[in-house]
């Protein structure tokens, strides 16, 4: 039984000023718990779990510690309007530097705000085996809990930075810079990559002046029919799928 100080403690973490201040965040459903506890990172620190989802996964949980809940206590802890079997505590990842940019693949948003395009970018990304992301500021916050779950567990492989995006870019020497825009080149004429950085706008204003002068190649997903624009996440599938 849940006492009701751990309750509220719980729930603070929806706020991000909170999560930022304990270094943690809420990982929820059997998909995204299993998947961090699978991972080994050892970033899970608590499971709050029904009875036969703690039974099931015995194996799984080792040494971490889990406390055995009920329905009503789960609806209570839970972000999900319909709660799915477990809650964890999961510690936040040491990610502070991006890493080496040459030889692999690199995702740059800025200003992607809507949680679910950040959490299902993420999960793309794991797709194309893209092992990094490097964010602006105004980009939604990765331990949103929409953003976590949308990640189907990507969030434990995909590494994702927040820096000044435009400084970060010029320091990227000796790599070319591509840029999602509507007036670029045909993305279906351009050669597959093993290397460089994509960069992605705002949902609605694209990418902003300061960012897409720092873009070598500007690509276009060619449009026959009359759609103002595609959503950012379909964008990066189909142009991750092209390159």
């Amino acid at each position: 039984m849940l006492v009701k100080s751990k309750i509220k403690d719980i729930q603070t973490l929806g706020q991000k000023k909170f999560r930022e201040q304990e270094g943690l965040f809420i990982a929820e459903g059997p998909k995204v718990v299993s998947e961090l506890l699978e991972s080994g990172s050892g970033n899970v620190k608590e499971v709050f779990a029904l009875k036969d989802w703690i039974g099931e996964n015995k194996k799984l949980l080792g040494k971490t510690t889990v406390t055995e809940i009920s329905e009503k206590e789960l609806e209570r802890i839970s972000g999900l309007t319909t709660p799915n079997k477990v809650l964890a505590i999961v510690q936040q990842f040491d990610r502070r530097t991006p890493g080496a940019t040459k030889g692999k693949i690199t995702l740059v948003l800025d200003a992607v705000q809507d949680p679910g395009n950040l959490g299902t970018i993420i999960r793309i990304a794991d797709w194309f085996g893209v092992e990094q992301i490097v964010c602006s500021a105004d980009t939604a916050d990765v331990y949103n809990s929409k953003v976590v779950q949308a990640t189907m567990g990507s969030i434990a492989r995909v590494k994702v930075f927040y820096m000044d995006i435009p400084v970060w870019l010029a320091e990227q020497h000796d790599i070319q810079k591509y840029a999602a825009v509507l007036d670029g080149t045909d993305i279906t004429t351009i050669k597959k990559i093993s290397e460089g950085i994509i960069i992605f706008g705002n949902e609605s204003r694209g990418i902003s002046a300061e960012v897409l002068k720092c873009a070598d190649i500007k690509l276009t997903i060619p449009k026959k029919g009359k759609a103002e624009s595609l959503n950012v996440a379909v964008a990066v599938g189909i142009i991750l799928s092209h390159l």
